[in-house]
């Protein structure tokens, strides 16, 4: 009586079949551990950045603008109409609107 030896060659379908599932599963693991390993490290780097971050500067609330005078303000605002209009950003009646405007 001769001995059987097994299949000799490519595996048959359910070798096949078997083996693709072990690699599939194998795969899908390295998968799993590589995300929660990603995961956890960057839950440390921003407790550590956390840690790190020096506590924000109280808020001071901006000073109140200072109050213009009546004269030197109007006089300024004219000066920059007159440089818009002089180099061309403002027309002839716009620039007469807005003089009226202000001198009103």
């Amino acid at each position: 009586m001769p001995l059987r030896r097994g299949r000799v060659g490519r595996p048959g379908l359910i070798g096949t079949i078997a083996r693709t599932a072990v690699v599939a599963g194998t795969a899908t693991a390295t998968s799993n551990a590589v995300n929660r390993r990603g995961a956890q490290r960057a839950a440390e780097q921003q407790a550590y950045a956390q840690q790190q971050a020096p506590p924000p500067p109280p808020q001071q609330a901006p000073p109140p603008p200072a109050a213009p005078s009546a004269g030197n303000d109007t006089v300024a605002q004219l000066g920059k109409l007159a440089e818009l209009h002089s180099a061309g950003a403002l027309s002839d009646a716009e620039f007469a609107a807005a003089k009226a405007k202000l001198l009103s």
